[in-house]
């Protein structure tokens, strides 16, 4: 029975810190090294059992690590902390600036990407199968990200350790030392540091880059992801003419990939192309083209088989060993397929029998659309790590701008060809994949995906993440009304969806190119941290109702959608019940209603969707026998027991 002074629970009114996400991933790791204790706010909580834990491991905990290789830089730690500091912000949706609210799955959010990474945190950790970035390069005058942990000149020299005793500077202060490469490092280390408990364990990240910071990436990149998760830099040539540089002209980009856990993530190859099959047979309906594939080969060393050196019967009647000759052949020969295999090729119409001048050959049919036992298969061969311009350049990019928006909004835009190989890379099977773009600058990746989306009949869904920057007064795109960045990506959206269906209107009806827009802002909840001796009538009065003015049913929804870990891109329904609001998302996923007073036919209503969480504002019960009547009334309605009562039940 629950007890008369029980209290609904608060949702969080911050996100979860770095400490307290790992004690959560550690607990179902190894539940056992883990007990209850309480802490200064008087809370039971999760605590380690260090003794434990240590027998477990044996041999592999040790007091005091050895020296090992390291990448530092002044700003390291404080960078650490930033990225694991918890906030007190919240994204508020605007749907008057989206497309498609009701139904799109796309998500276009305006703020700082390190706060909106963290907001994301426990709605979308593990969720995300592709993160594509294109941060600032750091050539001097593209830096706008300046964090916390940003430090004075002075203070860089200091930490560093640049002077000696009698304060003589011991190194000169470059712009390749120090602060101008130690702030970028700070920068982006927070950022991915975050992003990476976003990506799903069969997760993959593309990082953009040039060669001035790439060594510095790598060296980050090998920390957060584990060198083990590293498959390759790739080259992309972006322009076919000059770029940067004068005595070496610089044509190339780097493209970083790195995978959440390399055992887990499986590439997708290129589609081979079914003209390079040129023959056809009676099986052509079920088994599509086929090419010719000789069935022996000269086997070195340990590869050879005794087992795959055997005569077969040509159809003359002589016998044809490996290598071609009509006795045993003792040069390493082989056939490629078991002589049970072979037999059951021959009856089934995957063995080829040639004969030229005399001399037979024995060849296994290549089919493009089976593979050598009859089972459907998709031929495909591997991306290379060279990506050269006349497949995808910067020219592309800014044509494809120029053809939406008839100007030139931004200098050198990554092209859709690029993103659409990256994707074709890594989510061409996973057609209901998840892709986060947090510096999404023009929002090449959104119509990217669209358009990838377009050509597969998929529902892969973009988030993209953009500070709103101030734009130049000088460029285009202000003399063409837009403000800032993120105008500019919303408008391209639009633009590039419309154009997408336009080109193929018989098959893009149900495609998704909408997107809900949400903005970083401040938290919705007044603040309530007092003293005791800091208690006035007006703070007091707060514990009432402590949700700032003029927020609106929808920004209190989707902050208890973020709090309570429940994606943005859910549908919504709402119903009037009794004079009330209810709002349902995800058929019963969450359901929330914050009207002043809910009555019983309310709750009623809200029984019957079958809810797994259920929100109310706390005001609403300011009463303890109106609260212990919400309890039991819901423990009726849904067959909930008391524990369920306390776990399912949120308030505001």
């Amino acid at each position: 029975m629950i007890e008369q002074n029980t209290k609904p629970q608060h949702i969080d009114m911050q996100t979860k810190d770095a400490r307290q996400l790992a004690i959560d991933a550690l607990t179902k790791a190894i539940p056992s090294c883990f007990t209850e204790a309480k802490g200064n706010d008087g809370k039971l909580h999760q605590v380690v059992d260090f003794t434990k834990l240590r027998q477990l491991l044996g041999d592999e905990a040790i007091d005091e690590a050895p020296e090992t290789y390291d990448f530092t830089w002044v700003g390291k730690r404080a960078a650490m902390r930033d990225a694991a500091a918890p906030i007190k912000k919240t994204l508020r949706p605007c749907p008057e600036e989206s497309v498609d609210w009701d139904n799109t799955q796309n998500l276009y959010i305006e703020g700082d990407n390190l706060e909106v990474l963290k907001l994301l945190q426990n709605s979308y950790m593990g969720k995300v199968k592709m993160i594509y970035i294109d941060p600032p390069y750091n050539t001097g005058n593209d830096f706008v990200y300046q964090d916390d942990f940003h430090r004075t000149q002075q203070s860089e020299d200091e930490a560093a350790g640049v002077f000696n005793d009698e304060g003589e500077r011991l190194i000169r202060n470059t712009a390749s030392n120090g602060k101008f490469h130690s702030d970028w490092c700070s920068m982006i280390y927070a950022r991915l540091m975050v992003a990476r408990t976003l990506l799903r364990e069969d997760g993959v990240i593309f990082i953009s880059i040039d060669d001035k910071e790439l060594d510095n990436l790598k060296k980050i990149c090998n920390e957060l992801f584990n060198e083990s998760n590293f498959v390759a830099n790739m080259v992309w040539q972006s322009t076919a003419g000059s770029n940067t540089g004068t005595d070496i002209v610089t044509v190339t980009e780097n493209i970083l990939v790195y995978t959440k856990n390399r055992n887990k993530f499986t590439f997708d190859g290129k589609l081979s192309n079914e003209d390079s099959f040129t023959l056809e047979d009676e099986y052509i309906e079920e088994r599509g083209r086929y090419s010719l594939d000789k069935m022996d080969r000269r086997r070195v060393a340990g590869h050879y088989s005794e087992a795959l050196n055997f005569p077969i019967e040509m159809p003359d009647g002589s016998k044809r060993w490996p290598g071609g000759t009509k006795e045993r052949n003792n040069e390493g020969w082989n056939y490629l397929w078991s002589k049970s295999k072979v037999e059951w090729g021959i009856k089934n119409g995957f063995v080829v029998f040639k004969e030229s001048n005399g001399e037979w050959n024995v060849y296994n049919k290549r089919y493009s659309r089976v593979d050598n036992e009859g089972n459907p298969v998709e031929r495909s061969i591997p991306f290379r790590n060279l990506i050269t311009s006349d497949q995808s350049n910067t020219a592309q990019g800014t044509s494809e701008l120029r053809d939406l928006f008839e100007i030139r909004p931004f200098d050198f835009p990554k092209p859709t060809s690029l993103l659409t190989q990256l994707l074709l890379t890594s989510v061409r099977r996973s057609k209901d994949a998840i892709i986060l773009d947090f510096f999404s600058g023009s929002a090449t990746t959104a119509q990217a995906v669209m358009g990838m989306n377009a050509t597969d009949n998929g529902n892969r869904k973009f988030i993209l993440v953009q500070l709103p920057e101030k734009i130049e007064e000088e460029s285009e795109a202000y003399k063409s009304g837009y403000d800032n960045i993120c105008q500019v990506g919303k408008e391209r959206i639009r633009r590039a969806g419309k154009k997408i269906k336009s080109e193929s209107p018989l098959t893009t009806q149900n495609l998704d190119t909408g997107f809900r827009v949400f903005k970083c802002d401040e938290s919705i909840y007044k603040d309530v941290s007092f003293t005791p001796k800091d208690y006035t009538q007006e703070s007091l009065d707060l514990f009432v109702d402590n949700i700032k003015e003029g927020c609106s049913d929808l920004d209190l929804l989707f902050d208890c959608m973020l709090r309570w870990g429940v994606q943005l891109s859910m549908p919504l329904s709402t119903s009037k019940v009794d004079g009330c609001t209810i709002h349902n998302v995800d058929e019963g996923n969450l359901v929330a209603c914050f009207e002043g007073t809910v009555t019983e036919k309310v709750i009623d209503a809200i029984a019957a969707m079958s809810p797994v969480r259920v929100v109310f504002r706390d005001s609403s019960f300011t009463e303890a026998s109106t609260k212990m009547n919400l309890y039991e009334l819901f423990k009726q309605k849904c067959g909930w027991s008391d524990e369920n009562v306390m776990k399912n039940i949120r308030v505001i």
